[in-house]
């Protein structure tokens, strides 16, 4: 049997669309041969649908704040075993915002309290993936949907992302309505920046949610105020871990405020949905995949760690990407079987038909090479 263990193939297609891709693509290439779905998610948009539709659940629904305070309806999932799984992305994503509304000084993370806030009242146990951001407010939104303060030396209170998080000193807790000890918080994170500095939320991720030079620099004073004071009122060190600075410092504001732990994104996926109990039903071969596979993708991105959960257990993986980005093949063509580009050229978003269709082909083209070289090693006894 073969497992077929996409993420998505962002901006294009998702994990559930990119599986049925591939396993309609296996099924002209080899017809007859067994295969089995699981499609993959590793914290960023679509991680909900991919797992639950990987392990069961019950689709949940609650009425949240975007980045821009409008509201919106967010979905999360309570999967059989109660755990909830929600993704920051449903409130507080860069896909919620046209690019004439990215503005890391208006944008904040009130949406995704408000999300854990909704869950917390079902279940004690959240698993959150923190990918896909359109903040830089370092949690305050979140943190203020949740009841917390933020003052300044004056005692005034900061209510948003901006110049005054530079002024920062203390975090109230007397109004919070869920803290560190009443809920078990997961975070899933696939990024190691630290909270502020050259390698920081705001330099590294800035930008790309319409930070301006001089608003970079802004932010990352404030982030680094900000990270001081969660770590005085935690009593932990935050500011140099690993995946602080993910999700514009969501990451650190969730292990201040909540006693969060940040976990590997692609990993907890895969603890998820129980990969190698699927690895142990009989699979010879997984097929995996996401949009573009680079030099990234090494540091612990879904497909491959896919392919070295398969590796341990003997069986051999292969890649169907959209694309390969020449810089990272050396590294990556140890990891894989084999792998086959769906396309020459960056995908389309929009036309999700061509994609569907370069993928579907791609996996035809590798269904039936197999397939050959299986038939001529079973005529020459091999």
């Amino acid at each position: 049997m073969w497992l077929i263990a996409p993420d998505s193939y962002k901006g294009t297609l998702t994990a559930v669309e990119a599986a049925q891709a591939i396993a309609d693509g296996v099924r002209t290439g080899w017809p007859g041969k067994r295969w089995e779905c699981l499609p993959l998610g590793d914290g960023g948009e679509g991680t909900v649908d991919a797992l639950t539709a990987a392990v069961g659940g019950r689709n949940m629904k609650a009425r949240v704040r975007d980045p821009r305070g409008r509201e919106v309806v967010a979905r999360y999932s309570i999967l059989p075993d109660g755990e909830a799984l929600m993704e920051m992305a449903e409130a507080s994503g860069l896909t919620l915002l046209s690019s004439e509304e990215l503005d890391p000084f208006r944008c904040d993370t009130y949406g995704t309290g408000q999300l854990l806030m909704a869950a917390s009242g079902v279940t004690d146990r959240i698993t959150l993936g923190i990918g896909g951001s359109g903040t830089v407010d370092g949690g305050i939104g979140m943190g203020r949907a949740l009841g917390f303060r933020f003052f300044d030396r004056q005692g005034q209170e900061v209510t948003g992302p901006g110049p005054k998080m530079r002024e920062i000193t203390s975090i109230d807790a007397s109004r919070a309505v869920l803290r560190a000890g009443q809920v078990r918080v997961r975070v899933m994170c696939d990024v190691d920046n630290p909270l502020c500095g050259s390698s920081g939320a705001a330099h590294v991720f800035g930008p790309q949610k319409g930070a301006s030079p001089e608003g970079v620099h802004l932010l990352d004073a404030g982030l680094a105020r900000l990270g001081r004071a969660l770590e005085k009122f935690s009593g932990r060190s935050i500011c140099d871990v690993p995946g602080s600075g993910a999700a514009g410092g969501l990451g650190a504001a969730l292990m201040g405020l909540l006693g969060a732990v940040l976990v590997p994104g692609a990993e907890r996926a895969l603890d998820l949905v129980c990969f190698d109990r699927h690895l142990d039903r009989g699979v010879e071969l997984v097929l995996t995949g996401e949009g573009c596979l680079d030099a990234q993708s090494l540091g612990g991105k879904l497909p491959v760690a896919v392919a070295r959960r398969s590796r341990k257990k003997g069986i051999p993986a292969a890649a169907l990407p959209g694309t390969v980005d020449e810089g990272g093949f050396p590294g990556l063509g140890a990891e894989f079987a084999f792998i086959l580009p769906a396309s020459c050229g960056k995908a389309d978003p929009r036309d999700r038909t061509r994609a569907v269709h370069f993928l579907n082909a791609a996996a035809e083209r590798a269904a039936r090479c197999i397939r050959l070289g299986d038939t001529l090693a079973r005529e020459r006894g091999c």
